[in-house]
């Protein structure tokens, strides 16, 4: 089993690359990041963002979580996800999403809500036979190609993370994608899910994919107060109480409460559990390091046994 740590959206720029040095040296096997281009809090863009990581770390993987597929330009997404997977030598793993939780975003993009959906199959379809190879020639609803080639290209298609949890997410990762990573699910919906996109993947003749978790989490040494620190984080990034989502969705307490919890997930078929610590930013290093200390080792023994 692989662990994530995300980089939670409020924290400082300046704090971004430390925090992933830490998380390095911690032993976390990936850093997270994900993106929106106007929101509630302050959010960064992945691609420059984990630019910056990839030249301050050596050996943790890096993860788009997820990157706003729709927002950009097929080509211009292709060029980043190679640029980026070149410089930091082929540690980049793309997550990819449909956006939507802050329709005015996509208008101040020039995307109409509605067409998020087909903008990112495009996208994805485009992507995968330029990272490929192929000199491609493309007529589509929003792209057009005459002979191109992508180059540099990968020396490796990056892993695709799709993200989402409804059917049509589940038929654009069982037809695209590496990993399947959806979030706010309890393990049985995992579990639901994931058969069903293998099955999916099995009818278009494509590999099985592999399981993974957004999972938002409060960890603490007092349950309770790690508790309402989850919710009052999470409520002040969406903007809504978050007290019946949490109790379903979003593991809180201590080190073992949390375990017990993402061990459910992992016995549902999580192959990577990616850690968003839902605390403000003064309580993050210590969360951060708690949760490397005290949560991870236990899943992976978990897992061993």
């Amino acid at each position: 089993m692989r662990i994530g740590l995300m980089v939670p959206p409020q924290t400082p720029l300046a704090g971004i690359v430390p925090l992933a040095r830490r998380a390095e040296k911690l032993g976390y096997d990936l850093l997270a990041c994900g993106e929106h281009v106007f929101f509630h809090v302050p959010v960064t863009n992945a691609f420059v963002t984990l630019a910056a990581v990839a030249g301050a770390t050596e050996q943790i993987r890096l993860l788009s979580a997820v990157t706003l597929l729709p927002t950009y330009p097929a080509a211009i997404a292709a060029k980043q996800v190679a640029t980026l997977d070149g410089v930091s030598g082929g540690r980049f793993e793309l997550g990819v999403g449909v956006g939507g939780e802050f329709p005015p975003e996509l208008r101040a993009c020039g995307i109409d809500p509605a067409e998020r959906g087909p903008r990112t199959d495009e996208a994805l379809e485009i992507m995968t036979r330029l990272f490929a190879g192929e000199t491609l020639t493309y007529e589509g609803r929003f792209a057009r190609f005459e002979g191109l080639q992508l180059d540099p290209r990968p020396a490796a298609p990056p892993p695709v993370w799709v993200g989402g949890r409804k059917p049509v997410s589940l038929r654009r990762a069982a037809r695209f994608g590496d990993v399947w990573f959806p979030y706010m699910i309890t393990p049985d919906q995992l579990a639901t899910g994931l058969a069903d996109v293998r099955e999916r993947a099995a009818a278009l003749g494509r590999k099985p994919l592999q399981g993974a978790l957004f999972c938002w989490a409060g960890v603490g040494a007092d349950a309770a107060a790690a508790r309402r620190t989850a919710l009052d984080t999470l409520g002040r990034i969406y903007r809504q109480d978050f007290t019946r989502l949490a109790e379903r969705y979003v593991p809180a307490g201590t080190a073992a409460d949390v375990a017990a919890r993402m061990r459910e997930y992992a016995a549902a078929g999580a192959d990577t559990l990616l850690f968003a610590p839902a605390c403000p930013d003064d309580e993050l290093d210590r969360a951060v390091e708690l949760f490397a200390r005290e949560v991870a080792p236990s899943l992976k023994e978990e897992i061993r046994c």
